[in-house]
């Protein structure tokens, strides 16, 4: 039945090719209006009934590590197999529970001994590993004294760490990219453990308990007072007794990867979204509507005999520190990753006081985050061009690190997508352009429990739904207007994306 359906789209296909104009464009074109035309919102709506319906039946939630979380798996995996796709289901790591079993220790032992009040002058990172060790101390592309506003790239990169002796301990300043990115650079650059300080301007002087959320750097890691790093950097031979004593239990979810039979394995185009909640609520439009959405476009492409290989990602454990979609991509070779020519990426888009934003690829806006790696400008364009057709108006998003395609962008993937927005409050001038109501949140019930079926609006839903399918489906066809992954626009995205993690 599978065969002979193909077999007719193609058919179906090959006369609307050849009729079209010849700015219609061309299979692309064809296939991308069929699909959008079997997409439909109320199909959409059932997958999300049915992840509402897993939450009530698993204590309200599909967080990670919770059964909501593997039930709402097994549906999207039972889904995708019954519609041809390969599926695999890739474990991943997070973080179940951490404790410490004594107050950490930073005491600097040379060349004169002084002891830092712990709790009080540095904090541990939640999670550190547990570590126990004495080293020299080494400071990593250190700004001191402080700029007058946070300019800090301390550790951000890991070309910083030339000429880093391994074994030493880094101390590192906080700045302005994440203390993730200091935590893994500095663990592949040999160091025994991580102090990082505050940077010095006011209101960024004292440390505080904080979770980082990142444990695999395997090496103990404290955050200190901008007053703590300032005296060990200008100690001389400063060497440090750190010590972290902690409980970390590891858990394991899975990642559902799904990818056509049909298409060129040399390019692959991919839609992401990650399928977790937050313990707070059934996570319905976050995102329970990203990964229905994409359920829905994978469910009615498998029919499709694509030019290019399509990939779907379901992504776990994304509230807890995008750790499916970035251990995914960590698990990539450099050939795997260069294959990959977009990401296309959908995280709520069905708030219900909705706004139709698109990722600012080329950084349009020229304001936030820089633009993303090349050919992510492309993908605004193809998006835009959607709404356009349908006299819908859009408006720029940032790339602020806080989804799914942060991992992407980091190696050099281009990436694009579509939000309708979270926390924020809708602006009068947003309220004009999409309707809605200004002066509260696109999604009041963003990350509390209020966030069920009936916090999603179905236009916004339906609209966003057919523009996946159009992206997807031009993709799936053509790339054009991608460009070839090169070593030099690799290393210019890999600098960019330090600004949006």
């Amino acid at each position: 039945m599978r065969r002979t359906l193909i077999v007719v789209i193609a058919a179906l296909s090959l006369p609307l090719a050849m009729a079209a104009p010849a700015h219609a464009g061309g299979l692309d074109d064809v296939f991308a209006k069929l699909l959008v035309k079997q997409v439909k919102g109320s199909n959409v709506k059932k997958h999300l009934d049915a992840f509402q319906a897993i939450a009530t039946a698993n204590g309200g939630n599909r967080a990670a590590g919770s059964p909501g979380y593997d039930a709402s798996v097994d549906y999207v995996a039972g889904k995708l197999r019954r519609a041809g796709y390969k599926v695999t289901l890739q474990p991943i790591n997070f973080v179940e529970s951490w404790s410490e079993n004594s107050a950490p220790v930073l005491d600097r032992t040379a060349p004169s001994a002084k002891s830092y009040a712990p709790n009080e002058d540095f904090f541990t990172f939640q999670p550190s590993p547990s570590g126990d060790v004495t080293a020299e101390v080494q400071g990593v592309d250190l700004t001191l004294p402080p700029t007058p506003e946070p300019t800090s790239t301390s550790g951000c990169e890991a070309a910083d760490f030339a000429g880093f002796v391994p074994g030493r301990i880094a101390l590192v300043q906080r700045g302005t990219c994440p203390f993730v990115n200091k935590v893994q650079n500095a663990a592949a650059a040999g160091a025994s453990g991580l102090i990082v300080f505050n940077e010095g301007q006011p209101g960024r002087t004292d440390a505080n308990p904080l979770d980082i959320g990142e444990w695999r750097g395997g090496i103990p890691m404290v955050y200190a007072d901008f007053a703590v790093g300032q005296e060990l950097a200008a100690t001389p031979g400063a060497t440090v007794h750190l010590k972290v004593d902690a409980n970390l239990v590891l858990g394991t979810n899975n990642n559902v990867i799904a990818e056509s039979r049909a298409g060129d394995s040399r390019n692959v185009v991919m839609l992401g979204a990650h399928l977790d909640s937050v313990p707070e609520g059934p996570g319905i439009n976050d995102n329970g509507s990203g990964s229905a959405a994409i359920l829905e476009v994978a469910e009615q492409m498998a029919l499709y005999p694509v030019k290019n290989k399509v990939r779907f990602g379901f992504w776990a454990a994304e509230e807890i520190g995008l750790l499916g979609s970035d251990q995914y991509v960590a698990s990539l070779s450099q050939a795997q990753r260069d294959r990959i020519k977009v990401y296309l990426n959908f995280d709520m888009i069905g708030s219900p006081n909705y706004a139709y934003m698109l990722y600012d690829g080329d950084d349009s806006d020229a304001e936030g985050s820089p633009a993303g790696p090349p050919g992510s400008d492309e993908i605004e364009r193809r998006l835009e061009r959607f709404y356009d057709s349908r006299h819908l108006p859009t408006i720029g998003t940032d790339f602020d690190g806080r989804s799914d395609y942060g991992p992407f962008i980091a190696v050099g993937i281009p990436a694009g997508g579509i939000f309708t927005g979270a926390e924020e409050i809708k602006t009068p001038e947003e309220a004009a352009l999409f309707g809605g109501t200004a002066g509260i949140a696109f999604d009041p019930c963003y990350h509390q429990a209020c966030d069920t079926i009936a916090n999603v609006n179905a236009k916004a839903l339906d609209v966003d739904a057919d523009a996946i399918a159009d992206s997807a489906a031009r993709f799936a066809f053509s790339l054009k207007g991608i460009p070839k992954r090169t070593t030099a626009n690799k290393a210019a995205a890999a600098l960019s994306a330090e600004g949006t993690r």
